[in-house]
């Protein structure tokens, strides 16, 4: 089978990384991949140290969450351009697979239905105009949907959503002492994530030191300057991004999620299979994965109000969470999962018969990168 994937970022965020850990499954079936992104960033070099063909394509940039009237406006001029450079790439392919909403709709109009489309749903979309957008590319797809909430903010028919929790490598457990507590946030600086709300809720804590790890991904400048301002003259080490997330979960005894809109994230399950308690607010499949004060701490009031819990929490309290919380991500959000049902989802979209006789996509003439 030939599998054109499109994604909208060339960096490296959490649904890039979901491609990433998927490609290997790919492999292993013996399919054939084929990758298209925009020009530049790490996560061309990773696929192309993997062997992938990698294809450009353009996307952006836009800013994160709810968009200007001047992204709009660059977003209805880039559609029709990223259609046809995407209707030259389908030639040969069995499935094409739609990384994230910013080329959902090139690829509808591209595919007009005559090759199987699967779009993989991180997070819930913000904009109303944008939602409904959504919905009416979807009219001939189905969906892998990374928690239930992102499912249901779809609105589209339930046969054509699937359910398909993320998974993660073992970073490998570690038992902790829990005392003098070290408390990280992890991933993207921007609004959305909630660096902001972390801080705040460390300048009145005491008794704890607290980590920010990650960088301004995506164009997110000024807010991570009024981080670098709230975090002055408090207890805060700054990391700048980390590939190696294991490293950076051995010396963490508390990870705070602190978005206000999620899907799924990634980290809160690598901090499962590491030990590492969770604090995070209930929104999107948060819920889905922390079962209150028994995996992890839901933060339904002040986050600063829960830290404290956790500060006077017994150490073997915390101990027995992270436990149970190491038990959850064996039974349920392991990588090896993960690609087991992704690649199933996949083979369902194909019609046999075009599984069966498919054949190796012939390189296209555009220029490859």
């Amino acid at each position: 089978m030939n599998v054109l994937f499109l994604d909208q970022f060339s960096e490296l965020g959490g649904a890039q990384r979901c491609l990433l850990d998927l490609l290997p499954a790919i492999e292993e079936r013996g399919w054939s991949a084929r990758v298209a992104v925009p020009r530049g960033g790490p996560l061309v070099e990773l696929l192309r140290a993997r062997g992938v063909q990698v294809d450009e394509i353009q996307c952006g940039p836009y800013r994160c969450g709810r968009k200007s009237f001047a992204d709009v406006l660059q977003f209805a001029a880039d559609v029709p351009r990223q259609a046809a450079r995407i209707s030259d790439l389908i030639a040969g392919m069995d499935l094409v697979y739609v990384n994230g909403p910013r080329l959902l709709i090139a690829a509808a109009l591209a595919t007009r239905g005559r090759v199987p489309m699967l779009f993989h749903a991180h997070h819930c979309i913000e904009q109303t105009s944008a939602r409904y957008v959504e919905r009416l590319a979807l009219r001939r797809s189905n969906v892998a949907a990374c928690c239930g909430a992102v499912a249901q903010s779809l609105r589209i028919p339930e046969d054509r959503v699937h359910v398909i929790p993320n998974g993660t490598a073992d970073l490998g457990f570690v038992e902790r002492r829990f005392d003098a507590l070290r408390i990280g946030i992890v991933g993207r600086i921007s609004p959305e994530k909630g660096q902001v709300e972390f801080l705040r809720a460390a300048a009145v804590l005491n008794g704890a030191r607290f980590v920010v790890c990650g960088a301004p991904l995506f164009g997110d400048r000024d807010y991570y300057h009024e981080v670098l301002r709230l975090a002055a003259g408090l207890p805060v080490e700054f990391l700048d991004w980390q590939e190696d997330v294991a490293s950076v979960m051995r010396d963490l005894d508390v990870l705070v999620i602190s978005s206000r809109r999620e899907g799924m994230p990634r980290v809160l399950l690598e901090a499962f299979s590491a030990g590492v308690p969770v604090v995070a607010f209930p929104v999107g499949g948060i819920p889905e994965v922390i079962e209150d004060r028994s995996t992890g701490f839901l933060a339904r009031g002040e986050l600063a109000a829960t830290l404290q819990e956790v500060l006077e929490s017994d150490p073997q309290t915390l101990r027995e969470i992270a436990q149970r919380a190491r038990r959850e991500w064996e039974r349920s959000y392991t990588i090896a999962k993960y690609r087991e049902r992704i690649t199933t989802l996949m083979e369902q979209c194909v019609p046999r018969a075009a599984r069966e006789t498919a054949a190796p996509p012939q390189r296209s003439s555009a220029t490859q990168r």
